[in-house]
């Protein structure tokens, strides 16, 4: 099985060794761009990642010679890991696919890649959106100074990250008015996320609009729930009878969270 093999079927059913194969793609000298690039991003799957894997995406992120795209799809690859770690409180486990003392080199790598001003702006920015999935100090501030820049692309990174970084509900809120369509579809995510009250008009009405985009509309579905549960329920129950399959799912999922969260 090599890399195109993995690409085309599900994570969860890739053989033991897929690891091996995304290990030797990753260290090869020969491997194509375009392979190289595909076997960064599929290392960062739960079902494969390692210490070896996760150190040889980390010498990706690390080397200023390495192609920028590969670099910045090495960072956004610790994403799904330091998710995992952070709900186990970086705590040792068994589960964890990565040692923790690996774990915060890592942070640490991210970090310094956020905030270094000689690495292109697309490391940079996706340095900040894999590091904010584990919650650290200093993440607020780049967040801050990211929303601040006159720059279209540092704001789309900025409001992706509030989806996990607190304390930005006003500039949620602006963000739901943005023109760029990349920016308001991050602050709909981030509003649910968030649970944030004052997005519920909005976001209803997104819910609701034939014109809404499907993208859009679905990450609508799931921000409602998590925003007002019980005020959601009602809507939510009417699209569960939508002929739209994706639009049904989405009801159904978010409608199944609205009564969990209901009970607390």
């Amino acid at each position: 099985m090599d890399l195109h093999d993995l690409e085309r079927i599900a994570s969860w059913s890739w053989p033991d060794d897929a690891d091996q194969v995304l290990l030797r793609a990753l260290e090869e000298e020969t491997t194509p761009k375009e392979d190289r690039r595909l076997a960064v991003s599929l290392a960062g799957e739960l079902v494969v990642i390692n210490d070896e894997l996760a150190r040889a995406l980390l010498s990706i992120l690390t080397s200023p010679e390495e192609d920028e795209e590969i670099r910045a799809a090495a960072a956004i690859s610790f994403g799904a890991a330091l998710e995992e770690a952070d709900l186990n409180d970086f705590e040792e486990d068994e589960d964890l696919p990565i040692s923790v003392p690996l774990l915060h080199e890592i942070q640490e790598s991210l970090e310094q890649a956020a905030n270094d001003e000689q690495a292109p702006k697309l490391v940079r920015r996706r340095a900040l959106e894999a590091s904010v999935r584990a919650r650290l100090p200093w993440q607020s501030d780049a967040v801050r100074t990211a929303y601040s820049r006159d720059d279209p692309d540092w704001k789309l990174t900025a409001v992706f990250c509030m989806r996990w970084v607190a304390g930005f509900e006003d500039e949620i809120l602006e963000s739901l008015a943005s023109s760029d369509p990349r920016v308001h579809f991050e602050a709909v995510c981030a509003a649910g996320n968030s649970e944030l009250s004052a997005a519920w008009w909005h976001v209803s009405k997104l819910v609701t609009a034939a014109a809404t985009s499907q993208p859009l509309r679905l990450a609508a579905i799931e921000a409602l729930a998590s925003i007002r549960p019980k005020a959601s329920q009602k809507i939510l129950a009417e699209l569960v009878g939508s002929e739209d399959p994706e639009i049904r799912q989405a009801a159904q999922e978010a409608l199944i969270l609205a009564d969990s969260d209901d009970l607390f």
